[in-house]
């Protein structure tokens, strides 16, 4: 076997007169070598984790990094790791430098777990950093003694390189972390508005230049409006499941933004619409007003007949008319005027507008109202329940006090709502809202406002891009609206595959480090919105027949941009919103890591540095969790049990970058 390298250190003889020389050995640890070697051909699982930590410049003994090498190339092949294969990799030529293959059998043997093969791979890793720092002392000594005095600009400059190779952060094994704060809406993506079909993007486009507002504004609510049209008439399956084509969307801007203007220009087909479909039903309310009035006084006359009548089988005989004819009367309903949507109303008003409309409405307002009804400024408490199963098209049933209860079979409710900043702050004020999933149903918007920069003379609208969108959006509201029952859409298997691969890809989002590991539950409806947005955008083509074709996979594409629009948007709409405690704990413990340089700690230790915000360290728990979801911190695999005692305190190790974090990550 190869020697044991080993640092030479000379003590000069004026220093030593015996003239003696000592030699001290490189910091390392064959046990912990040989414990990562052990694991790695023991357990594949252990192997993956070690390969995370170590590139094989960590092994202090040639022979072991020799081995290291021999596991890898069967691992990247496929093959298995066990003792005979790496002997087999190594070679017979090689095999006897390395101890023989009985030695690999032995390297197993000392293994008790392979669970314990972080702990020793970071072990590694420190002391392979420590051999390079005490290799980087011996190269400054050297440039020490080798300068002239003249060549101290060099020697500088050379000083300078050593020690910057010694202090750059080492990222091996670290996904890139995730911001804890959004983007600003300077950095946020404009709304991909060639996403729409031809003739609905014309019109947002125009109507935004026309108006001189942020296109997402436009485009956001052109997506309420497709939605109030299909929604409760039009569904989309999914691979295994199946969602309405309802949406709840939400545009922040600051007043002073023209989003009442843009409002009225996107609605303005849908009240259009609504006229035509009361027109439409006037004759048949008529009709049942008056068969209403005929079943009262049919019921009314049956009730004086059987009171009246002396003969008690007569009496049998009228009250059992009497009955009928309130059965009658009961059954006969007079059906609600059609309305598609209003701009506020109360819970208890929403839910029988709900009833009322076979289920389907709409909240459309360009403010945002209807937030504070929601919080209980009326009622005295949050109550979400209309929103939470309109959302998903659930069931409802409703018992009210002194009057008829009301059911639902599927409530589908459309939001398309304009609000400013300040309400949008003011969300996470109420925790119901966080707790109770309303938040993540929401898809915000959040565009920079064109204040101070807007054109005085802006082109208008043109005639046929507005005649066309108001056409078109009330061909499709009135053609759905004709549905006898509800449609279900389906994909085309591409665009089935591309479901299934997005599943996929954003399943892997929620794992540490991921963009949406710090909002699963926004994330967790990313895919059904997505769905939902195809449908719509499908409708859109194929107005007064989509629901009869299958959804093809550049609709899905288009839609599946829309959607990660509203992700980024949703993640700087939540810092905004502030509505976890947590992420303002994990700001806080970032602040202080970056401020102190902090590379290594324990609970115990963040307790001791911000006493002021962690009174226990249990109350460290929820922003520790964040940092680590982010990928800012990590935990350090506590050392083997030997024997009885305490559990030694929980150890996270720094994100290297972590001291460069811009500011405002740690706000």
């Amino acid at each position: 076997m190869n020697a044991t390298p080993s640092l030479r250190l000379i003590i000069d003889s004026a220093d030593a007169p015996d003239g003696t020389e000592f030699i001290r050995p490189l910091p390392h640890s064959v046990e912990a070598e040989q414990h990562v070697l052990g694991s790695a051909m023991l357990s594949a699982v252990a192997l993956g984790e070690a390969r995370g930590l170590l590139d094989g410049s960590e092994f202090y003994r040639p022979a072991h990094a020799q081995i290291w090498d021999g596991i890898l190339s069967l691992a990247d092949r496929g093959a298995p790791c066990d003792p005979v294969a790496v002997a087999a990799a190594i070679g017979p030529r090689d095999i006897a430098k390395v101890g023989g293959a009985p030695y690999l059998h032995t390297l197993i043997s000392q293994v008790p777990t392979a669970v314990n093969v972080a702990y020793y791979a970071h072990m590694l890793r420190d002391l392979a950093y420590a051999r390079k720092v005490v290799a980087t002392g011996t190269r400054l000594a050297q440039l020490g003694h080798a300068s002239s005095g003249d060549d101290i600009a060099e020697l500088r400059a050379a000083v300078a390189t050593e020690i910057s190779a010694v202090t750059a952060p080492d990222t091996r094994g670290w996904p890139a972390p995730a911001p804890l704060w959004g983007a600003a809406s300077d950095d946020l993506p404009a709304f991909p508005v060639w996403c729409f079909p031809g003739w609905l993007g014309d019109y947002v486009s125009a109507l935004a230049e026309a108006t001189q507002t942020p296109a997402d504004l436009a485009g956001s609510l052109a997506l309420a409006v497709l939605a109030v049209a299909a929604s409760g008439k039009v569904w989309v399956r999914g691979t295994t499941w199946t969602e309405p084509t309802n949406l709840y969307t939400v545009v922040v801007l600051p007043p002073g933004n023209r989003k009442s203007e843009v409002y009225k220009a996107m609605t303005a087909p849908l009240k259009a619409a609504e006229a035509e479909l009361v027109r439409a039903a006037a004759p048949r309310i008529a009709e049942a007003k008056l068969a209403r009035k005929v079943a009262e006084a049919d019921a009314e006359k049956a009730e004086r007949a059987a009171v009246n009548a002396v003969d008690e089988i007569l009496r049998a005989e009228r009250l059992a008319e009497a009955q009928d004819a309130a059965l009658r009367l009961d059954e006969t309903r007079i059906p609600a005027e059609p309305r598609l949507f209003t701009a506020n109303a109360t819970v208890e008003k929403l839910t029988s507008m709900l009833a009322e409309q076979g289920g389907r409405f709409a909240i459309l307002a360009p403010e945002g109202k209807i937030f504070s009804i929601l919080a209980g400024r009326y009622s005295g408490s949050p109550d979400l329940e209309v929103f939470l199963s309109g959302h998903a098209g659930e069931e409802m049933r409703t018992d009210r006090m002194g009057r008829e209860g009301e059911d639902v079979t599927a409530a589908t409710l459309t939001l398309g709502v304009c609000i400013q900043p300040g309400v949008l702050a003011r969300l996470g004020e109420t925790p119901e809202f966080r707790e109770q999933g309303f938040l993540a149903r929401l898809l915000c918007s959040v565009p920079k406002s064109l204040l101070g920069f807007r054109r005085a003379d802006p082109d208008p609208v043109p005639a046929a891009v507005l005649d066309t969108y108001a056409s078109n959006v009330k061909a499709l509201v009135l053609s759905l609206a004709a549905l006898d029952e509800p449609r279900t859409l389906r994909f085309t298997p591409e665009a089935e595959a591309a479901v299934i691969a997005l599943l996929r890809d954003t399943e892997e989002r929620f794992r540490p480090g991921g963009d949406l590991a710090h909002m699963p539950d926004w994330g967790g409806k990313l895919v059904g919105a997505i769905l939902r947005i195809s449908a719509l955008l499908h409708l859109a083509e194929h107005l007064r027949t989509g629901w009869d074709r299958p959804i093809t996979l550049a609709t899905f594409t288009n839609a599946h941009q829309i959607g990660e629009y509203f992700t980024q948007h949703a993640q700087a709409a939540y810092d905004a919103i502030g509505a976890d405690p947590a992420v303002a704990d994990a700001r806080a413990l970032l602040e202080w890591i970056r401020r102190t340089g902090t590379e290594r700690f324990t609970a115990r230790d963040v307790v001791q540095a911000l006493r002021s915000r962690f009174a226990k360290v249990t109350d460290t728990d929820a922003g520790l969790r964040v940092l680590e979801s982010h990928g800012w911190i990590r935990r350090l695999p506590a050392p083997p049990r030997k024997g009885a005692g305490r559990t030694p305190s929980v150890a996270y190790e720094v994100h290297p970058e972590a001291a460069n974090a811009p500011a405002g990550d740690a706000q």
